[in-house]
């Protein structure tokens, strides 16, 4: 089902959005003046359920907590098409920001998200290279992701990936919080 542009607070510059865990709950404000097409883009996902019932899938200690790419079966999300990586937008990827992962082209992000649970220099951009576009912050309880980022990992036997929780952890539900 498609989504309407008023579905997704398209006036709103800094919608906010709550995560729901089975850890406890955080309020993330997003900045569409700075990243306005991975904002819609993950707004898309948002209102339409997508991140409801899924996992954080990957969490390596001291670095990010990944999420939006599987569901709590581990299924594959179905996502949208990628959009354009908006990572010169001048956020940085430090402690409590949320920001878009991708593959190795830059312009490859869809559904999946992370969190940085310290400053990540190594993943801003550089006059080299490409990096990975941040587009909101934690505004509530960003003691959540030290939580989050101390579960115990280890590699998935069936896929092989690397930095598995060992226990589901389940994001319940993300949901578009009214306009203040």
């Amino acid at each position: 089902m498609p989504v309407k542009a008023q579905d997704i607070q398209q006036n709103n510059l800094f919608p906010r959005v709550k995560f729901v865990t089975e850890h406890g709950e955080m309020v993330v404000e997003l900045d569409r003046m700075r990243a306005p097409l991975t904002v819609d883009n993950f707004l898309r996902y948002v209102v339409a359920g997508d991140y409801n019932n899924t996992l954080f899938h990957r969490v390596v200690e001291d670095f990010v907590v990944q999420g939006g790419g599987y569901k709590a079966d581990d299924s594959p999300l179905r996502t949208r098409d990628p959009v354009v990586n908006e990572s010169g937008n001048g956020l940085t990827n430090q402690f409590a920001t949320i920001a878009m992962a991708r593959e190795r082209n830059p312009h490859s992000a869809s559904s999946q998200f992370y969190f940085n649970v310290k400053d990540n220099d190594s993943l801003n951009p550089s006059s080299r290279r490409w990096g990975y576009a941040v587009f909101g912050r934690v505004v509530e309880n960003d003691a959540l992701l030290h939580e989050l980022a101390s579960v115990e990992t280890h590699t998935d036997p069936d896929t092989q990936a690397d930095d598995v929780p060992v226990q589901p952890l389940r994001l319940i539900r993300v949901q578009l919080l009214p306009r203040e």
